[in-house]
């Protein structure tokens, strides 16, 4: 398996910008709590957010690939299992099955990094003292964070966690590193 520098190294091989390796990271530091909440790997799940949108700057006009490009790329440096949830993130656009929790983990953990991110970024203090009670009525605004697709981060019931549990999750696994996602305030 790759090991995390060569995952970073990887991971700027497409010249990302840096809101997308803003998010690599926060998805990376919220796989990685998910992982030790079920005692998974938490190595493997960690580079698999870290890595799951490697083909984003080559597949963003074509949606149908997103997932895909980044498996094939990806073989052989991650298990399949890693493979299929990298698939699976955006199984709405390319076709894959959603099967077993690391599948729903990695499109629950990346898409709730949206969320707390836009949070963080209008509040006076960003990520410091967020509460899941305030993302959950900001889940509710359904003209912030338009984009952030609320249905998959509710899918957190899917992998057994009651939604505050899984907000409370991403909020304590962004925070450490708030500086390195652009969301420390002060």
């Amino acid at each position: 398996m790759i090991d995390r520098d060569a995952a970073l190294d990887l991971l700027r091989e497409n010249g990302p910008e840096a809101h997308l390796v803003q998010h690599a990271l926060a998805s990376e530091a919220v796989l990685r709590a998910l992982a030790r909440r079920f005692g998974e790997d938490e190595e493997l799940w960690g580079l698999t957010g870290l890595l799951h949108d490697w083909d984003y700057p080559r597949t963003a006009s074509n949606p149908a690939r997103h997932g895909l490009d980044a498996a094939e790329r990806l073989a052989g440096l991650l298990p399949d299992e890693a493979l299929q949830a990298i698939r699976a993130h955006n199984a709405e656009c390319n076709g894959s099955a959603v099967s077993g929790r690391f599948d729903v983990a990695l499109r629950c953990g990346e898409t709730v990094t949206g969320l707390v991110s836009a949070a963080a970024l209008v509040r006076p203090a960003g990520m410091e003292g967020m509460q899941a009670s305030s993302l959950k009525k900001k889940m509710k605004d359904k003209a912030f964070a338009a984009s952030v697709n609320r249905a998959i981060i509710r899918q957190c019931a899917d992998m057994g966690l009651e939604l505050d549990e899984f907000l409370s999750l991403a909020i304590g696994a962004m925070a450490p590193i708030a500086d390195r996602l652009g969301l420390r305030r002060g």
